[in-house]
């Protein structure tokens, strides 16, 4: 008779799944948007107050009896919460000293000396091979390149007084500072102005004068550096593709990656491969760790291995937050991916976190830093379990395709709700764009790295070994661009933290109904067939069919590379009258515009200038409609566009009008107060700079339209704003001057309440708009940002209780 099988401990472990460790993981994820929203917010004597409050808290709660789990979990929240904001004190002690902060206050000039933190960022053009080159439309007057440098500050002197300080700025200079380099000593004499609150830098510095050479970095930078000029070298022979995305993915080198092409992949979310992350240095280290396995290393040397791999490549890819984050969460998701260590993620995770907020309470607001934690996160709770799921439901010969499709969908489902308020759209694409890059990853960055150690040796194989590694990266970029030029590939949701909420909430029911209703579907399959159907019809976008959108008050319709601006006048709040501002230069464009919002009467034609892109397309407002009266800027150049306009006027009857600076328009709701143009300004662009500029109130909403007034125009309205306060009044929505062209006043930003932002502007246009340097004014500003290319007709809108909202066509 054989012996009953004894359970033996061993059959236990194997058999009885542990429980996720998520102890660490709650008070990480209490405390953390406490530092983001609060701590960094506030001022810092409230900061001290509230560590010290919350370290008793803690002692307190630990005295409870009995000490439930409870008990302890609350206790450990208040530990965290202590420890992160004593670091965020104690940081911003540090940066407080001094008087940095009240010179940018003042706007003053001073000398400046410290070390540079950041490789340089070039907006509005490329690095290539340690040469600055300006992309498109680098012939439009007025268009400059800013290049973007973070610099660690030691000694500030201002006033005649030389102070040592510690504290980041941002300094945004012209092409001369594209050569500095990450670690080097430089002095320089800046303007400074504040940075926002919470900002990681504590002031904006503009360069009076180029950066001067005060030391050179360390023997170990210098070697870094010659790397990674050998390994540009070795690449500088690939298609521009593949020449910008083999660096970035090996040593987060992204001077190269064409903007179209960072753009293409943001869409698809494919960011991540656009730029170092913790999936190439997971990757880096799997590939590490198992050539130790084939040559013998022992176990217990293969952690040092690891970190010496991990240390060499931060060194590399240059320790800035985003490298650091990136090999931290590279090594926790390692760990994700490892089976047996799988019940160890989460709270090397949650200490990660933790670690990086006390040496950076600043991450604490960045983006990438949240989609990097939690795409590790969505690895440790859900690719193994998923994986698992889907290949179940499969037949067995493709089981090996449920682990592949649950990394994407773990990724996307928990940074889905936080990308929203970035892009306002969920991207449909996503999932299916990573699945098809995923297996060209590997081979990019795995010969990528062979490329970056070849060329330090020998240049010339390594750009043998380069066209090898450049085949996949091509691959990676006809992906990202196939997939965001799909139609519908992105589901317009919103930008707000209801619309993240929202997301959060449908991903969250998805993830919990979809087990349920796969067994139903199997049970009855065309019921099953019946509900997808069903969901993908209600997902589709219904903007088109719905257009005009309720309580529209203004639109910009897409006319391509010009202006075509339509005001609702109708004194019924209906859409047959309208005021239009500009025409583009295609009648047909902006005649279907018109008929798409069905208005049937012009009561007022405005043309702010006579520039072909915003007058020439008249003949299509005037077809089939009553157009009451057309009035132009006093600037009549170019001279054959002006004496068009009015001919074609006197052949339809139309009069014709001018309009001045201190004129006051009136056409039902609409209200139009012009600031400009009181006189000639010869410099720059005459037709530009004599741009009728107006703001306009419309049901409560209050508009400013500028043409495309230049800097010397928009320093002449500026300063008729602060003179006037009360006749400007509080302007909630911005069209960007000249569709986006860098040739600006920035201050004029300033007097934009509403921080909403539209931009006409045509896709693919030869001139570089919108400048790279205008959406990152606007971005840091806050403002959220409209444009035809993308989006199609923007209109804005507003309901019965005044709150305004922006809906676009497409």
């Amino acid at each position: 008779m054989a012996r009953p099988h004894r359970r033996t401990r061993a059959d236990e472990v194997v058999r009885v799944p542990r429980r996720l460790d998520a102890r660490l993981l709650v008070p990480v994820l209490i405390s953390w948007p406490v530092v983001a929203f609060v701590a960094l917010l506030v001022p810092t004597a409230w900061v001290w107050s509230a560590a010290l409050l919350a370290g008793i808290g803690s002692a307190g709660v630990v005295r409870t009896r009995p000490p439930s789990s409870a008990v302890r979990l609350t206790a450990l929240t208040f530990a965290v919460l202590a420890l992160l904001l004593l670091a965020t004190a104690g940081h911003r002690t540090v940066r407080d000293v001094g008087p940095l902060e009240h010179l940018a206050g003042a706007q003053a000039v001073v000398t400046v000396r410290g070390s540079v933190a950041a490789e340089p960022r070039v907006v509005g053009g490329v690095l290539a091979d340690g040469d600055f080159a300006v992309t498109g439309g680098a012939e439009e007057a007025g268009r400059e390149p800013m290049v973007l440098v973070r610099v660690d500050v030691r000694e500030v002197e201002g006033r005649g007084r030389a102070t040592a300080v510690s504290a980041p700025i941002l300094v945004m200079g012209d092409e001369s500072w594209a050569g500095v380099r990450w670690h080097e000593d430089v002095q320089a004499v800046v303007r400074l102005a504040p940075a926002e609150a919470g900002d990681a830098v504590v002031a904006l510095a503009r360069p009076k004068s180029p950066p001067t050479l005060a030391g050179h970095p360390g023997a170990v930078f210098r070697a870094a550096d010659s790397v990674r000029s050998d390994f540009r070298a070795a690449t500088a022979g690939l298609s521009n593709d593949a020449r910008g995305l083999v660096p970035a993915l090996v040593i987060g080198d992204t001077s190269r990656t064409p903007e179209d092409l960072t753009a293409a992949m943001l869409d698809t979310g494919m960011s991540h491969l656009s730029a170092v992350s913790g999936s190439n240095v997971t990757l880096v280290l799997a590939v590490g760790l198992g050539l130790c396995r084939l040559v013998g290393v022992p176990r217990r040397g293969r952690p040092w291995v690891a970190l010496g791999v991990l240390a060499a490549f931060v060194v590399l890819a240059r320790p800035e937050p985003s490298v650091i984050r990136a090999a931290v969460m590279g090594a926790v998701g390692l760990l994700a991916l490892s089976t047996s260590r799988r019940q160890a993620g989460v709270p090397a995770l949650s200490g990660a976190v933790a670690v990086l907020l006390v040496w950076d309470p600043w991450l604490a607001r960045s983006y990438g830093f949240a989609l990097s934690s939690m795409a590790t996160l969505g690895l440790l709770l859900f690719a193994q379990p998923w994986g698992k799921a889907i290949a179940r439901a499969l037949p067995t010969r493709l089981g090996w395709f449920g682990p592949v499709l649950a990394v994407p969908l773990a990724a996307q489902a928990v940074c889905g709700p936080i990308v929203v308020p970035l892009q306002g759209t969920v991207s449909l694409v996503a999932v299916p764009a990573n699945l098809l890059a995923a297996p060209l990853v590997g081979p990019t960055t795995i010969l990528g790295v062979a490329v970056a150690v070849l060329s330090v040796i020998w240049v010339e194989g390594a750009s043998w070994v380069a066209w090898l590694a450049g085949a996949p990266a091509q691959g990676i970029a006809w992906v990202a661009r196939s997939c965001a030029e799909m139609p519908l590939g992105n589901l317009e949701w919103g930008d707000s933290a209801a619309a993240a909420l929202g997301l959060a909430g449908v991903t969250v029911a998805v993830v919990v109904l979809t087990p349920w209703a796969w067994r139903r579907a199997r049970l009855r399959p065309l019921l099953g067939l019946a509900a997808v159907l069903v969901a993908v019809a209600a997902a589709a976008p219904t903007n088109i069919v719905t257009w005009p959108p309720p309580g529209w008050v203004f639109v910009a319709c897409d006319v391509g590379q010009g202006d075509g601006l339509v005001i609702n006048s109708d004194s019924t709040e209906g859409t047959g009258h309208a005021v239009v501002v500009d025409a583009g230069e295609d009648p047909d464009l902006i005649d279907g515009c018109l008929d798409r919002l069905g208005v049937d009467v012009v009561d007022l034609v405005v043309l702010s200038h006579f520039h072909a892109d915003h007058v020439a397309g008249l003949a299509g407002v005037v077809a089939g409609r009553n157009v009451a009266e057309i009035r132009v800027s006093p600037v009549a150049e170019p001279g054959t566009m002006a004496r068009g306009v009015r001919e074609l006027a006197a052949t339809e009857g139309i009069p014709v009008g001018e309009l001045r600076a201190g004129d006051t328009v009136r056409v039902g709701p609409v209200t139009a107060e012009v600031w400009w143009p009181a006189h000639l300004i010869s410099d720059g662009s005459v037709p530009n700079n004599g741009s009728v500029v107006m703001t306009v109130r419309v049901r409560g909403v209050d508009l400013l339209l500028s043409g495309d007034m230049e800097r010397e125009a928009a320093a002449q309205v500026l300063r008729a704003a602060r003179r006037d306060p009360q006749r400007w009044g509080e302007v909630d929505v911005l069209k960007v001057a000249h569709h986006g062209s860098s040739n600006r006043d920035d201050q004029l930003l300033e007097m934009v309440e509403g921080r909403l932002a539209v931009i006409s502007v045509g896709e693919d246009n030869d001139y570089g708009h919108p400048a790279p340097a205008l959406l990152s004014a606007l971005a840091s500003r806050g403002f959220a940002v409209y444009r035809t290319d993308l989006s199609g007709d923007v209109a804005v809108t507003v309901d019965a209780d005044g709150e305004i909202a922006v809906r676009t066509r497409e």
